[in-house]
């Protein structure tokens, strides 16, 4: 750390090259993946979908089989990754628009990923979808520490696959119609395109590229259903399977570049995804492609592990070790802390999130007390990991379900009735680490009444 600090005082006074500088930290991808369940890839089990590129990146890094999300919605995960903060301390909870476009604003004040390595010289671009504040917003992402941004600011115009228009920084690129009157530009095509253009421009100084890819979110569509169409499946299933086909094929575009470059020893790139599946595991999708092979349960919108594991994979070639696969757990929120200091800057305000560096290098991961999830969607939902315990309280006012996920990682034997000790300390977990927000009430409705804030 101590040389690590000499060479940046070096860079400042301008007797350090910048390809030295660069040397001596990892560029960082995260790439992101929108409602894919771990079950869709090759290398967690999926026999019919073909993710090679993915695969890959497993075989030749790091998989883990516990990477937890910020919480099972879009809005409030996207949060807790950028900002190190669990969903009980966020400022962003649950999902809730802005008319006519864009979503609840980051605060000023909420300090992310990229603002932290913006000032650590690193160039930083936000490519895909944002949806934390449009551009005349505090959420802003060029105002979050992005010098760039390209495709979907609101998740909800992110929807459509074939839009009218997406953003280059904060300008509308508008795409033509075709002579039916719909759309013909494959959102999807444009972002990586961008993507790849992007990477190649930051040759000799660090970068961080968060990669928001919104497939396989529905609505399903694509513009080729490539090897798929031939198959005696129902439409929706073809086009899905060709949407998961897309994003792995788009990695793989990205990281043949990086080994173009001669870019892949210096760069950790790590996939991950905002939820589990967007569909119930008896849903005719999920029989499909048998996401369930896991016997995972719950999907989107829920606190159960098949709404909170993720795919996640981390490949950093000559760093971390090929063929390595971890049962450990760790959350989305430990992404700030670990760029922090593979950036060797300190971490500035609070953060919930326990850096990662040593464990991507061979070590074990850390140790913490606990993983705290909440969720204000409809309902508002808890949930506590503490070891091999997990505690879910499906609504307010509900008693708390316990399970073993050692024994029981399917979430099926609640064990709250003989395991009461357990319990207790469940909800002493919930209560600590909920802090009352006037934005996000516990009950739903008027002021949340559990934790203090700390």
């Amino acid at each position: 750390m101590k040389r690590l600090f000499s060479l940046l005082a070096l860079m400042a006074l301008g007797f350090l090259p910048a390809d030295v500088w660069a040397a001596e930290r990892p560029n960082l991808i995260l790439i992101l993946a929108d409602d894919l369940a771990q079950g869709d890839l090759g290398c967690y089990g999926q026999k019919i979908i073909r993710t090679p590129n993915l695969d890959r990146l497993a075989s030749e890094g790091l998989r883990c089989t516990q990477a937890y999300c910020g919480t099972a919605v879009c809005a409030p995960s996207r949060t807790a990754l950028m900002t190190g903060l669990h969903t009980g301390h966020a400022p962003v909870r649950g999902n809730r628009e802005i008319k006519p476009e864009g979503q609840m604003p980051l605060p000023a004040n909420t300090v992310t990923v990229a603002e932290v390595l913006k000032k650590a010289g690193y160039a930083t671009a936000c490519i895909g979808k944002w949806g934390m504040g449009m551009f005349d917003s505090t959420g802003s992402p060029l105002r979050k520490g992005f010098d760039h941004f390209y495709g979907y600011n609101c998740q909800r115009h992110a929807h459509r696959y074939f839009p009218e228009y997406l953003y280059d920084d904060d300008r509308r690129v508008e795409f033509p119609e075709n002579a039916a009157g719909g759309r013909k530009t494959y959102a999807q095509n444009r972002i990586a395109d961008e993507t790849l253009r992007w990477v190649r421009q930051q040759a000799g100084h660090p970068f961080f590229l968060y990669y928001a890819v919104t497939l396989p979110h529905g609505a399903y569509e694509i513009d080729d259903l490539g090897e798929y169409a031939s198959q005696p499946w129902t439409e929706q299933e073809k086009t899905y399977a060709a949407m998961v086909t897309r994003l792995d094929r788009d990695v793989g575009r990205l990281t043949d570049l990086l080994r173009e470059l001669k870019l892949d020893r210096n760069t950790l790139v790590l996939f991950t995804a905002d939820n589990g599946s967007a569909f119930a595991p008896e849903s005719p999708l999920a029989r499909r492609f048998d996401q369930a092979a896991a016997g995972l349960r719950g999907f989107k919108r829920g606190l159960y592990e098949g709404a909170l594991r993720n795919a996640g994979i981390a490949w950093w070639p000559g760093t971390i070790a090929p063929g390595r696969v971890s049962h450990e757990p760790w959350a989305s929120w430990d992404y700030l802390p670990t760029a922090a200091e593979l950036a060797g800057v300190p971490v500035e305000g609070r953060t919930d999130g326990l850096s990662l560096a040593g464990f991507l290098k061979g070590g074990p991961a850390p140790k913490r007390e606990c993983f705290y999830w909440e969720l204000h969607e409809g309902r508002f939902t808890q949930a506590v990991r503490f070891g091999d315990w997990k505690a879910v309280r499906p609504a307010f006012g509900k008693p708390l379900e316990l399970y073993d996920l050692a024994k029981d990682p399917g979430e099926q034997t609640d064990v709250a009735g003989r395991e009461q000790a357990v319990v207790a300390r469940a909800e002493a977990f919930m209560a600590r680490e909920h802090v009352d927000d006037p934005l996000w009430p516990a009950a739903g409705a008027g002021p949340a009444r559990s934790g203090k804030a700390k």
